[in-house]
């Protein structure tokens, strides 16, 4: 009985429904030709919103609403390029307003004059350009900036664990913008899916897959071998060791990323510390300083080379060409400091080679597993192909470095645990946490402040320009993750580029990616490849302090920043 009354309710109301599209169509086919075509007028108002520095500004809410109402018309959001677009059926005769409105910005009010209304009404869409929006300093902007000066001080003068003290920021970020949000709406941040957007996931899963396959690898007897080759070559004087390992260091940072560079190095130099008896640091701090310069010779050996790369249209031999001799002028000032620093630290192993220490070596030195070897050197090798043919393809590094890890994983099939157990998630979450502490920066304008300051700065001087961009950027650098430094910074050097006599040569791109690369070896906290290797030696039980770091990383900065502001002065004939 249920189903029969379930089935002629079914029934009447399919009747209902045919017999209101009949009424329908008999009203419309009686309807007049201009009235189908007013039914049928859609209209369309779009365009793009850009902040100060012409970035686009996402998030961004905008109406469209009758003078004098507070209703909307229409409303959306802006997408990641800063576009919008309105949509919608009826035009309102009377004077229409377009209401832009985001966090940490003016609002801004668009009248929409009797000429747009008539071309909006005539031709159906509007296309508005030239929108932007000015940054306002609030209670949020306040509280950010001295969260984050307040993590920069904590981890500088080590008074909790790197981790700890960005996780902190963190949790103040989001307590601030809950409470005092809830108070006052100038006090808001951003909420945990916007503070989601600003890490780097890139650099995050590259990270993970390359701990993967060394750990891999290492279980080979590999790092052993190369420290055996290294004592080797370098016939057992300390000074000459340390060159050496700048040189691979230095060489491998141009074909890789940095960090990748450094996890196949802090391995390879703890054991040759441990064996001769030096202070293994002594080997990793100058070879994480020549990775953050090295790397900058090449496109693909920095994220930030990356980043202006793509923005600029700057390719491999183009950074080859106009960076390597630049470099080299860098590394050789970075060796001789080195050298005097470390003299003291590397004068403890005698000259020459010591048969005991060599014999020693020679018998770590055997290859524990040469069948694992061969397939983990030939999956290492696709993996950079892949680094260097997914340029082309739009593929990021992490895409390679993972597949190639889970390839190892499925054909040697090693301790998965083991592996596992092997990633530095506390470098991990450090790393995740602390994008989103310099993301609250960025997110109130912070950032973008210092950026806008310069280029009042630098007006249309080329030579001030390159000095600024360099020696500013770098110093900045030493403190703020370069990546976002570098990302706010491409719009200023693009207008000045247009705008500074000379300047159409790219040669203030090449000055940010060397300011932005050599300035992160200032402080440890500077670069992605310090932390990294930070993190690796302190499971090693040789954890590097942030003075440590301070009294070698600071002083290199500057003489290879000076280094390679002169060679561009040189290389563009400036």
């Amino acid at each position: 009985m249920d189903d029969y009354q379930a089935i002629s309710n079914r029934q009447i109301a399919s009747g209902i429904l045919l017999l209101l599209m009949l009424m329908a169509s008999i009203l419309f086919a009686g309807s007049s030709g201009a009235a189908q075509a007013q039914t049928e007028m859609r209209y369309v108002i779009t365009g793009q919103i850009f902040n100060e520095q012409d970035q686009p500004v996402d998030g961004a809410h905008i109406r469209l609403v009758s003078e004098g109402t507070s209703d909307s018309i229409v409303e959306t959001e802006t997408g990641e390029d800063g576009s919008w677009g309105l949509i919608f059926d009826w035009l309102p005769q009377g004077q229409l307003e377009l209401l832009v409105e985001r966090q940490h910005y003016r609002s801004e009010e668009i009248l929409i004059d009797p000429d747009m209304h008539t071309q909006l009404e005539e031709r159906g869409a509007l296309i508005l350009d030239g929108i932007k929006l000015e940054r306002r300093v609030t209670g949020a902007f306040w509280a950010a900036t001295l969260i984050f000066l307040a993590v920069l001080l904590v981890i500088a003068f080590e008074r909790l664990h790197s981790t700890t003290a960005a996780l902190a920021g963190l949790s103040a970020v989001f307590l601030f913008s809950v409470i005092g949000g809830a108070f006052n709406t100038d006090f808001f941040i951003y909420d945990f899916e916007r503070a989601l957007t600003y890490i780097n996931w890139e650099v995050i899963f590259l990270i993970m897959g390359m701990m993967i396959l060394i750990a891999v690898i290492e279980g080979t007897g590999i790092f052993q071998w190369t420290a055996f080759q290294a004592y080797r070559l370098s016939r057992g004087h300390a000074w000459l060791l340390v060159l050496i390992l700048m040189a691979i260091t230095a060489v491998a940072s141009a074909l890789l990323d940095n960090f990748t560079t450094m996890l196949l190095m802090t391995p390879i130099s703890l054991q040759i510390g441990l064996a001769l008896g030096i202070n293994p640091l002594a080997f990793i701090i100058p070879e994480v300083l020549a990775s953050n310069v090295g790397g900058i010779t090449t496109l693909i050996g920095t994220p930030t080379n990356i980043l202006i790369g793509a923005y600029a249209g700057i390719g491999f031999q183009d950074f080859l060409i106009n960076q390597t001799v630049g470099v080299l002028f860098a590394m050789a000032g970075m060796a001789g400091y080195v050298i005097y620093h470390y003299r003291d630290e590397l004068s403890k192993h005698p000259a020459g080679i010591s048969e005991r220490l060599y014999a020693r070596l020679e018998a770590n030195a055997r290859i524990r597993d040469p069948q694992a070897l061969w397939k983990s050197g030939l999956v290492f090798v696709l993996v950079l192909v892949g680094f260097i043919v997914g340029e082309r393809f739009h593929v990021v590094p992490a895409v390679p470095a993972i597949v190639g890890a889970t390839l190892l994983l499925v054909w040697l099939r090693p301790d998965v645990h083991a592996m596992i157990r092997a990633v530095d998630w506390t470098t991990l979450v450090f790393f995740m946490a602390l994008f989103m502490v310099v993301g609250a920066v960025q997110e109130v304008g912070f950032i973008s402040t210092i950026a806008v300051t310069m280029a009042e700065l630098i007006g249309e001087n080329l030579i001030l320009g390159i000095a600024v961009i360099v020696f500013g950027v770098g110093t900045l650098s030493t403190a703020i993750a370069n990546i976002p430094l570098a990302a706010s910074m491409l719009p200023v050097v693009e207008f000045l580029s247009g705008s500074i006599p000379g300047a159409t040569s790219k040669v203030l791109y090449y000055s940010l990616s060397m300011g932005a690369a050599m300035g992160g070896n200032g402080l440890l906290i500077g670069g992605e490849a310090n932390l990294v290797t930070a993190g690796i030696a302190s499971q090693a039980g040789s954890p590097i302090s942030f003075k440590e770091f301070l009294k070698v990383g600071l002083p290199v900065t500057y003489i290879t920043l000076v280094a390679g502001f002169l060679w561009l002065l040189l290389r563009f004939g400036i």
